[in-house]
């Protein structure tokens, strides 16, 4: 089998946690416009399943297209997305906040380390874990454990992660198919599906309050100088990431730069059409 067909092979599958409560995160996770199912995920904490189709269907990596929806959710959202993936050969990890650059680890399927220590105390920062503690069982992860493979290095990240309230359904274990995931999350009576926007609604585009409610934090409700500055920081990010989707053929990547020009564009017509006083 080659690498590739390994990479997108039937194993392959995706978790995206999100720092926020489900009734958060669900609008904007409307606008990936891929059907996921959207459970809550500890205190604070959500987790969105996906189908798994780009890696599937499309032969593109799970971790690129994992990287691409976490870096779509988490730009203009007041919260971070963490990305955990895996195929038949590698498995790991990618934060999200914001503007700054995605930071991750990975390992091969033995569970050898294959990223830099470095990022992994990035990570710990910017998730604001203890820079003692924590540090040192973040720390292990990256280190040689001939007892350890790629799964069991991904439940010792999220054993540390449960000290921030991360608490993962058990049925929703890293490590399994997509579709098996997906069917598990779907079981939850606290679980709604993520469909892909349709129309809208009669008088959904008179109705101002309704407009934002749906937009969520891609849309500043206040308009002004912040509104703009957002709006044309989303156009700058948008622009190369959609350039190098496409010429990558990155889905993920693609994705994510669509997003970002759509909402960027967005939020510029609607600071322009905005009442002035």
């Amino acid at each position: 089998m080659s690498t590739e067909a390994a990479r997108t092979g039937p194993a392959a599958g995706a978790l995206l946690l999100c720092r926020a409560a489900p009734g958060r995160v669900a609008p904007v996770a409307d606008l990936l416009r891929e059907p996921m199912q959207l459970t809550p995920a500890g205190d604070a904490w959500s987790v969105l399943v996906p189908e798994g189709r780009p890696w599937q269907d499309d032969a593109e990596p799970v971790d690129r297209v994992a990287t691409g929806w976490a870096t779509a959710l988490a730009v203009g959202a007041p919260w971070p997305v963490l990305a955990l993936w895996w195929d038949t050969d590698h498995a790991g990890f990618t934060l999200a906040s914001g503007f700054r650059s995605p930071v991750g680890f990975v390992w091969l399927a033995s569970g050898v380390p294959a990223g830099e220590d470095e990022a992994m105390r990035t990570f710990a920062a910017r998730m604001g874990l203890d820079p003692v503690l924590d540090v040192q069982d973040l720390d292990r992860l990256t280190e040689p454990d001939p007892a350890a493979d790629a799964r069991s290095r991904l439940r010792g990240l999220l054993a540390v992660l449960a000290r921030a309230g991360v608490s993962l359904p058990a049925e929703l274990a890293p490590g399994e198919p997509a579709g098996r995931l997906r069917e598990a999350a779907a079981r939850r009576p606290d679980s709604r599906p993520v469909e892909r926007p349709g129309r809208p609604e009669a008088g959904a585009e008179r109705d101002p309050v309704d407009h934002q409610t749906r937009l969520g934090p891609w849309m500043p409700s206040t308009g002004g100088p912040m509104a703009r500055a957002l709006a044309l920081a989303q156009l700058a990010a948008g622009l190369p990431l959609l350039v190098r989707g496409l010429r990558r053929r990155g889905g993920g990547w693609a994705t994510a730069g669509a997003l970002l020009l759509a909402h960027g564009a967005l939020g510029l017509t609607y600071d322009l059409k905005r009442p002035r006083d």
